[in-house]
């Protein structure tokens, strides 16, 4: 999934509705990509190119990989 996909624009939060961001993760073991919920820090997998947007899907992150996400994010 690039940052130009149009999907990017509809897909939302299972849980509070809102917009979604792209990142990319650098460190194993976790999927290289995912979209993160910086309002409720949860972090859902992008598995062989398709977003796993079930509500038990999400991962809550710690306030460190909280802020690299929104690190990374802004660059």
């Amino acid at each position: 999934m690039s940052p130009e996909d149009p999907l990017l624009k509809i897909l939302a939060c299972p849980l509070d509705k809102g917009p979604l961001h792209l990142v990319v993760q650098q460190e194993p073991p976790r999927s290289p990509e995912a979209l993160y919920n910086p309002r409720l820090h949860r972090r859902y997998p992008i598995v062989d190119g398709i977003p796993q947007l079930l509500p038990s899907s999400g991962e809550q992150v710690t306030e460190d990989e909280h802020e690299e996400l929104i690190k990374g994010m802004r660059n």
